[in-house]
């Protein structure tokens, strides 16, 4: 695992400390490697829907939709 040290406000880092100490986490390394890690998924999120809203207009969602995609399902064909 590699190292990187990084610099803090002391509000920032009383907020970091503060977490750590109601056992929230093990460790202020283990605070920012939870808040990476909620970034990435942010970041992947973001690119699905920005992925989504290009691929143009789907069909309609309406209840036959809805009731065709539960009978896929119960067949075990899955929604794909």
């Amino acid at each position: 695992m590699s190292t990187m040290n990084i610099s803090l406000p002391d509000e920032l880092k009383d907020f970091v400390e503060a977490q750590v100490a109601a056992g929230r986490y093990g460790s202020p390394s283990e605070f920012v490697r939870e808040l990476i890690r909620k970034e990435q998924d942010c970041q992947h999120l973001r690119g699905l829907l920005l992925a989504g809203a290009a691929s143009g207009r789907a069909g309609r969602a309406d209840d036959a939709y809805f009731d065709a995609l539960r009978a896929k399902i119960r067949q075990g064909a899955g929604p794909g």
